[in-house]
């Protein structure tokens, strides 16, 4: 069969480009245009071919060379190199039907590529910015430019997500929160050798935990926004937990609307322009690899968060404990209950800030508000 060469997708139903808020997915009804070229002989790929870009558009329904607001942010980052390529090497295949991937989906043959946009001067303290799951580094573009005059900001989109690598699961990653762990020890180490500031949200909190109590040494302070910390956190919602279901949580992660839109937009008081919107999509309409990356860490969470979340409170509580903590807190959270969350800050002799008019992705809610509490934050300890 040969080779997908151009693709569209073309809606009856398009979205508006003005601000719009999400309550519930709409009924949909698309077509799915294929072209193929006759002179390429190479076997069916999955992955859109890289050219298409945000061709992809549910706004427009066809491709546009025009720049778009993922191009921009791509040309403002770069990608770094860290973290060994596990597996035999061979040829990435998708779970579903068996058909080899595309390049995005294959694992680089030495050590994988993680995309990240840097602000300020290397010369200053580092500060290190983790997004959240689903989300990617893109959530912290309004953080950036608060940070820069007095700090090395760094924001990076994890294995799996935005412009980072994407490999197969079981092609030389698998997504499990352990790997996470050893990963981001890795990529910190290639982005810089001074002591650094952790900023983590959400879901992927844990795994900067787990990874900052091998590491306290390393750290100048820890800054988690929205984390799981109590049992009742242990438990994904209905949203991200239905991604990980067999068969039903594939087909899911592949619509951008489910695994992007849903996912962002359940979580908070969120009303998202139809550009950054498709910022967020733009993975998972561009290549099978995001959709099925999204699935593994999903089906990982859902096993593992229990145990990573006790292990947060055992960690944050221990009397060993020696990285300076604070827990920024969204009151508009629809995922995680602020219930106990004040008990444990007073309990384990943590500083608590809440945002009463953000959700979840606090950095998207209010992204100037947090660049000046963190740098504030940061501020003050460098002070001391």
């Amino acid at each position: 069969m040969a080779s997908l060469h151009s693709c569209s997708f073309s809606s009856l139903h398009s979205l508006p480009s003005v601000t719009v808020k999400y309550s519930r997915a709409q009924p949909r009804i698309l077509r799915f245009n294929c072209r193929s070229s006759s002179d390429d002989k190479e076997d069916y790929l999955l992955d859109a071919p890289v050219s298409i870009g945000d061709g992809f558009s549910f706004s427009g329904g066809k491709y546009s060379d025009e720049p778009s607001p993922a191009d921009e942010w791509f040309n403002k980052g770069k990608f770094v190199k860290a973290y060994p390529v596990s597996g035999t090497g061979e040829k990435a295949k998708d779970p579903i039907f068996g058909l080899t991937m595309g390049g995005s989906s294959q694992a680089s043959s030495d050590l994988f590529r993680w995309f990240c946009v840097e602000s300020g001067s290397s010369n200053n303290s580092p500060i290190l910015l983790i997004h959240g799951l689903p989300s990617q580094a893109y959530s912290y573009r309004k953080v950036l430019p608060i940070l820069e005059n007095n700090y090395h900001a760094i924001a990076l989109d994890w294995l799996g997500f935005g412009f980072s690598d994407k490999p197969q699961p079981k092609y030389g990653f698998d997504y499990t929160l352990d790997e996470y762990v050893a990963s981001l020890e890795s990529v910190i180490n290639a982005l810089t050798d001074k002591k650094v500031t952790l900023v983590v949200q959400g879901y992927f909190s844990p795994i900067a935990i787990k990874y900052a109590s091998n590491h306290q040494e390393k750290l100048n302070g820890l800054i988690l926004l929205n984390p799981p910390l109590t049992i009742n956190h242990a438990k994904l919602p209905s949203s991200l937990s239905v991604l990980s279901n067999f068969l039903l949580g594939e087909i899911f992660c592949q619509d951008p609307l489910r695994a992007s839109d849903k996912t962002l937009l359940s979580c908070g008081p969120y009303q998202i322009k139809e550009d950054v919107a498709m910022v967020y999509r733009r993975p998972y309409l561009t290549s099978g690899s995001a959709g099925f990356a999204l699935n593994a860490i999903s089906k990982a969470m859902k096993k593992q968060l229990k145990g990573y979340v006790e292990d947060t409170r055992a960690i944050l509580m221990d009397n060993n404990w020696s990285v300076q903590t604070t827990v920024c807190w969204g009151q508009r959270d629809r995922w995680l209950n602020f219930d106990g969350v004040e008990d444990f800050c007073k309990e384990s002799k943590h500083r608590l800030v809440e945002l009463p008019m953000s959700g979840h992705h606090v950095q998207e809610d209010s992204g100037e508000e947090l660049g000046q509490l963190i740098a504030g934050i940061v501020g003050k300890r460098s002070s001391l």
